[in-house]
């Protein structure tokens, strides 16, 4: 991770409050602040008591960690949060969170299950659904959060009454899993072998008619199928005997049936492989920081009585990441300008290392930034950057003018003009400049301010030298005076080039504007193609709902012809309810007929 610090033990990231309201737990915030780098997000909910908490165990690549309990109680409270360098990608952290129990009789408050499912949907990308047994009616109706999440969750602040919503839960919602355990059955529809992928999209098999009965029996699998775009199934056989599931923590790999291993293994593999880093709207990439906020802001909008609004939840999110990303951004270029800016340098130099470190400042802030389409933010951090360039010149100038007063007039009344003078003046001014430093050594243009100073005095310096070696105390009261004009003459000549210098900061900004264009062009292209991905996911779910999705191709019946090169088979619309009249021979038959339960053509196959 790349906070630096490994987690040894989950801590809990949302509890309940004296009061009973939620609030987020200010370690797993800090822990989360730390983590700069893109975050993969897995929760697990389900019903209590259903050994949610050892899958993410596995995950961890731990035997314990999240409460497991071998009793009828509820071990987990609230939302538990682990994270752990991702076994698979170098610079991501996988972030666990095991959520507390769905369903418990003695919590009395459905709400708060409520709030706990939909926080696990808003803050994952992968949600893992864990239940027993099998998938039937029964699980699926238990399963009736996923019913309430258009109630208890807005996409954007203002929606409009016509408007496809489940389109944008396609696009914010994570991957969908469930792992059904202590599954006994053999996985077949008749007697054809299927995946259990398969056998989830069969569980979620609409029935054909509008009748209030089957409309509640579609209600979950219309839900699931609409909100959640990749769906995956694993099914677990029961680990071990009801013995030794008293005592999970203490297993051995070897004391576990050897079929659920390799199913938790294929589990734990998918997951590091297919399971996505976590985004919000507009398909940006968020890191730990931001996990931390965001969730900070979904707590904070449940307690007030509101509904989360993911659009509200990202603006929000940006006006915190955003601040932050000047802050971090302006002390990255105060810090790499006091490392790089040391004598000896010219001021041409000192410019060039201003754009390129400001430049650098720029890339750090749009890496953090977030959604700052309009660059407030970012014209806010140039804007400071030149503010404390402005204010370090000012203050280094007025020390300067303190430290080196002295010199000046010592310099200006004639005082090393004479035998031995120059060696008197290189002493006083190492001795004074050596004194600067250290009353500026915090300032960023603490070395600028000294270089044109010492430019200046290079050529009083070898006026200096010239008289100390060639004049006579006959000749010295009249090169006196000749030394000042000439000294007046190379200050005219200092402001001079000080408006050459000007013109060149100009120029400078002009670049640096430039490359500011440039790099938030790079950055709302990546975000474009972002958006285009998700995009293009949502709209092949959608066709695969409008168009239907064999995915095990069961034949219904055959519809005999009369001429017997012509076969048509009935299929299974996994996706609609209905059925398709798919001709697989014969001659001019190339369309595809849809029909429901009510209107099916009737066929005796022979």
């Amino acid at each position: 991770m790349a906070c630096g610090r490994l987690m040894s033990a989950p801590v809990c990231l949302i509890e309940n409050d004296e009061k009973g309201m939620l609030h987020v737990r200010k370690e797993a915030k800090d822990i989360l602040d730390g983590i700069t780098e893109p975050v993969v997000v897995v929760s697990v909910v389900g019903l209590y008591r259903t050994g949610k908490s050892y899958l993410m165990n596995r995950l961890a690549g731990q035997q314990s960690g999240f409460a497991l309990g071998s009793t009828i109680e509820s071990k987990t409270k609230g939302i538990w949060m682990w994270c752990v360098p991702h076994p698979y990608e170098e610079g991501q952290t996988l972030v666990l969170l095991d959520t507390e129990g769905l369903g418990d009789v003695r919590k009395g408050d459905e709400k708060h299950d409520t709030w706990i499912f939909c926080l696990a949907v808003l803050l994952s990308s992968t949600l893992v659904y864990n239940s027993l047994g099998v998938i039937d009616n029964t699980a699926l109706e238990k399963l009736h959060y996923v019913t309430e999440l258009t109630e208890n969750i807005r996409v954007k602040a203002e929606e409009s009454q016509d408007e496809d919503k489940s389109a944008d839960f396609m696009r914010v919602f994570p991957s969908f899993v469930w792992a059904v355990r202590d599954f006994t059955l053999e996985l077949k529809i008749g007697n054809e072998p299927i995946t259990s992928d398969e056998y989830l999209e069969s569980a979620l098999t609409l029935k054909s008619g509008c009748s209030p009965q089957t409309e509640q029996y579609n209600l979950p699998r219309r839900c699931l199928r609409h909100f959640f775009v990749v769906r995956k199934c694993f099914v677990f056989p029961r680990p071990a005997s009801t013995q030794n599931m008293r005592r999970m923590e203490e297993l051995t790999e070897k004391d576990l049936d050897s079929e659920f291993l390799e199913q938790a293994n294929i589990f734990c593999h998918y997951i590091y492989e297919c399971a996505d880093p976590k985004t919000v709207s507009g398909g940006r990439v968020i890191t730990g920081t931001a996990l931390g906020n965001l969730a900070e802001v979904y707590v904070e909008a449940i307690r007030s009585g509101k509904i989360p609004c993911l659009e509200n939840a990202v603006v929000s999110l940006a006006k915190i990441q955003n601040v932050r990303a000047v802050d971090e951004a302006l002390q990255f270029y105060m810090i790499e300008m006091l490392k790089m800016a040391l004598l000896p340098m010219r001021p041409e130099e000192l410019s060039d290392i201003h754009t390129d470190v400001e430049k650098k400042a720029i890339e750090v802030f749009i890496t953090m930034s977030f959604n700052d389409n309009d660059q407030i933010y970012q014209r806010e951090l140039i804007q400071l950057c030149q503010q404390n360039q402005e204010e370090s010149i000012k203050h280094c100038k007025a020390v300067l003018h303190e430290v080196f007063d002295t010199l000046e007039k010592g310099v200006f009344d004639g005082s090393y003009l004479k035998s031995g003078g120059y060696r008197q003046y290189r002493d006083m001014l190492g001795h004074l400049t050596n004194d600067y430093r250290a009353r500026t050594r915090s300032q960023i243009m603490s070395e600028e301010v000294l270089s044109k100073f010492l430019k200046e005095k290079e050529d009083i310096g070898n006026m200096i030298l010239q008289a100390d070696q060639s004049l006579s105390e006959a000749e010295q009261e009249k090169e006196v005076q000749r030394l000042k004009n000439e000294i007046l003459e190379q200050r005219q000549r200092g402001l001079e080039e000080q408006n050459r210098l000007q013109d060149r900061v100009f120029k400078d900004m002009q670049r640096t504007h430039k490359e500011h264009v440039a790099q938030t062009i790079r950055q709302m292209e990546r975000e474009q193609e972002r958006m285009r991905r998700d995009n293009e996911r949502v709209l092949e779910a959608k066709l695969r709902v409008r168009t239907g999705h064999f995915l095990s191709k069961h034949v219904l019946c055959c519809v005999p012809e009369k001429s017997p090169s012509k076969v048509k088979v009935m299929v299974s619309n996994s996706f609609t309810g209905g059925c398709f009249l798919v001709c697989i021979a014969g001659e001019g038959c190339s369309s595809t007929e849809e029909f429901t339960g009510a209107s099916l053509p009737h066929a005796e196959a022979d």
